[in-house]
């Protein structure tokens, strides 16, 4: 309950936190939030979890914030001077309404992504900050270490608190240059929450539904109802629709051709293809946009050439616009149904990506019934390199099923 509540409610609490301390104050922000959850892991077992959880988790929060503007020297000193004509906002609880925390988050995420911090300093700290991950969660997204991770969010904190950046939407020239960055980190959350590697759990939903919570705020707001963001809502909803399908009840991998279609959520698929619609309009075409294309074929139930061969367009379209070797991995894999697999073995080999599981597991898959020796070479390979129990069970099946063939 408690690190459900965590992952929805934190973000929620700093964001309203920050709006009114300041968003220089962020730290205090999140002594508060995070002392309220310690509560409620105090309380909670000892008395039994509230009727209604969110609010007492606001109540509480609202209370610290109270006392400490009461007791605390810095804000004594530094704070209450400023804000002395506001006073009355602390004498009540902090607005913690469904339209203030919305408002909250909203201008929140355009404070962070400020230019006058690195761009991966700006997601990271969103991630952190936003989106409740972990340390070890957004060094997983960098590729990083934890240490310098801190050192980068600190730093970030620092340069926004010298720049007293307020938290406020952007004048409307400077939002479509910020957004590119909010988008990238609503993208990393729900990719963390479709392929986590930091936790040992294949799919984690909840992450994933946050990421689109967060991404529809984005297209209710007018001033940031953009077809990129349409686009990314599309990408989302066509990936969520097989939700149901990727897992087995013992939580493993089931590989995309050996899905269960019927399970795959046509009322997703068709937000999706309205989403898709709203993407139109405009003359930018963004990575979003083809990935939600490709994403819309996958959820097509037919197995034909002419969907494959749409998707191995859509992929060099991609590449052109945002070249990433994972992309030219998955389109390799395009490439052998709409052409031939041996075809596909040579470029995939070309890409020679050998630190990354996936290029030894597709080739794994390419060689099966051309090379079944190779295939479980490279399969082998894969399994070094596996981070989580999952994906090391799919191979080991895999490389069981060649055996015995």
């Amino acid at each position: 309950m408690i690190p459900h509540l965590f992952r929805t409610e934190y973000r929620k609490i700093i964001a309203v936190l920050c709006k009114h301390f300041g968003l220089e104050h962020m730290g205090i922000a999140e002594d508060i939030a995070s002392d309220t959850f310690l509560t409620a892991a105090q309380v909670w077992p000892m008395h039994g979890i509230p009727i209604n959880p969110v609010a007492w988790l606001y109540n509480v929060a609202g209370n610290k914030a109270k006392n400490y503007l009461r007791r605390h020297i810095l804000f004594e000193n530094k704070i209450a001077p400023q804000v002395k004509t506001d006073a009355h906002l602390f004498e009540y609880e902090p607005d913690l309404s469904h339209q203030n925390i919305a408002d909250s988050q909203l201008q929140m995420m355009f404070a962070i992504c400020h230019p006058s911090i690195p761009q991966e300093a700006q997601i990271g700290l969103s991630l952190r900050i936003l989106c409740g991950f972990g340390i070890e969660e957004v060094a997983d997204a960098f590729l990083a270490s934890k240490d310098a991770i801190n050192k980068r969010l600190y730093r970030a904190k620092e340069k926004l608190r010298e720049e007293k950046i307020k938290i406020e939407l952007p004048a409307p020239s400077e939002i479509d240059a910020r957004l590119d960055t909010v988008l990238t980190t609503i993208y990393l959350l729900f990719s963390e929450g479709y392929y986590s590697v930091s936790r040992d759990r294949a799919l984690r939903k909840e992450v994933c539904l946050e990421a689109m919570r967060l991404c529809h705020m984005l297209i209710e707001d007018t001033s940031t109802n953009k077809p990129q963001v349409n686009a990314l809502m599309a990408l989302m909803c066509f990936h969520s629709s097989r939700f149901d399908a990727r897992v087995n009840k013992n939580g493993e991998w089931i590989l995309y051709e050996d899905q269960n279609t019927e399970l795959w959520d046509v009322a997703l698929v068709s937000k999706g293809i309205y989403f898709l619609n709203c993407a139109a309009r405009g003359d930018r075409l963004t990575n979003y946009h083809l990935e939600a294309m490709i994403a819309y074929w996958s959820t097509q139930k037919t197995d034909t050439k002419e969907k494959w061969e749409a998707i191995l367009q859509l992929y060099d379209s991609l590449l052109r616009v945002q070249y990433s070797p994972v992309a030219a991995l998955n389109r390799t894999f395009a490439l052998a149904k709409a052409k031939s697999k041996a075809t596909a073995i040579t470029e995939a080999e070309h890409l020679n990506l050998t630190n990354n599981q996936f290029y030894y597991a597709l080739l794994g898959e390419l060689y099966t019934g051309i090379d079944n020796s190779k295939a479980i070479q490279n399969l082998q390979e894969a399994l070094l390199l596996a981070k989580t129990q999952a994906d090391k069970q799919v191979i080991q099946n895999k490389m069981a099923h060649l055996a015995h063939i």
